[in-house]
């Protein structure tokens, strides 16, 4: 989209790193602004200077345990945060005569678009056979599910009530590249290069739908420029997999690529399951793919293989 300018609004907190974005860095179509979601004046500044028809909003507190031991941090971000940025937007857009850019016409509507990216959590846990789809009644299990689903829920009522031009994505567990080192598979690789425990939650048996980073970005796109106005759809790879699955997986490619005396494996650990860990997601995205036809390109194989290399190669670790 050569026509865009983008800007890059984030508060930079502990999971934020500028070197992920490095490649972006000389290009005088993208700014990156440090702030706060949750600073009005701010928020109100950025669309006023630089007239914003569009967000893509991404920001949010999404570390499931660090919503167990702080909960507050994930409301203000979540929920206050998504509320400054709708509403601002719904002043900017719609309470004064918009001159609308045909450079940035979204296919279903002639008003500019917010799309807010969620998560599979919002919907709860799920039996071993069924798949969340769009009207998958919500029940989220921890604080972290719940300030999203009250997102969700804000950004709907800016549509049904104002007319915003709204879509939501409830993406599942995203892996790849440039993640924060929090996370699942990052921590795995971690602890298992650093030869310490490699911590397992429960029974390990807690399954997850895997998400390549890339399909995730590609499906974004699509729902961005080409989705149905007021719609919501569910993005997910098609790729269930345990805890243990993972780490095994992990491990195996570890054992082949950075061998050392003894199998990976040896080092996982079981500890106390967490509160509220729910069993299972996973989801069906048939409307997405059959809507506007994306797909994922990566399976699990092939997008872990990717992942541990680019960790390999994060961590100056020589495979043999």
């Amino acid at each position: 989209y050569p026509e865009y300018n983008l800007i890059n609004l984030d508060l930079l907190t502990y999971a934020g790193n500028l070197e992920n974005l490095k490649e972006c860095e000389g290009n005088p179509r993208y700014k990156f602004i440090k702030g706060d979601i949750c600073n009005r004046e701010l928020v109100e500044f950025i669309f006023s200077e630089y007239d914003v028809n569009g967000v893509i909003h991404f920001a949010a507190e999404s570390h499931v345990d660090n919503s167990i031991k702080n909960p507050g941090v994930f409301i203000e971000t979540n929920i206050t945060g998504t509320f400054t940025l709708l509403d601002v937007a719904y002043k900017h857009w719609m309470e004064k005569p918009f001159h609308y850019h045909s450079k940035f016409k979204i296919e279903n509507s002639e008003l500019p678009r917010f799309h807010h990216i969620s998560t599979d959590e919002v919907y709860g846990t799920l039996n071993e056979i069924d798949l969340f789809t769009e009207e998958t009644p919500y029940a989220p299990n921890s604080p972290y599910s719940a300030s999203k689903a009250s997102s969700d829920m804000i950004v709907r009522s800016y549509q049904e009530t104002y007319g915003m031009n709204t879509v939501i994505t409830n993406c599942s567990n995203n892996y790849g590249p440039k993640q924060h080192d929090e996370k699942l598979i990052p921590t795995i690789i971690r602890k298992a290069l650093a030869g310490e425990s490699i911590p397992i939650y429960g029974d390990g048996k807690n399954i997850r739908d895997w998400l390549y980073v890339l399909d995730h970005c590609k499906g974004i796109d699509l729902v961005y420029h080409t989705g149905k106005e007021a719609n919501v759809y569910n993005i997910g790879g098609r790729n269930e997999r345990t805890n243990l699955q993972i780490v095994d997986a992990i491990c195996t490619i570890l054992d082949e690529k950075v061998p050392k005396g003894t199998s990976y494996k040896e080092l996982i650990t079981f500890v106390e399951d967490r509160a509220g860990h729910d069993r299972r997601y996973a989801i069906d995205a048939t409307k997405l793919e059959a809507e506007l036809g994306w797909k994922a390109d990566e399976n699990f194989d092939t997008g872990i293989v990717k992942t541990v290399e680019w960790y390999l190669n994060k961590y100056n670790v020589k495979e043999i």
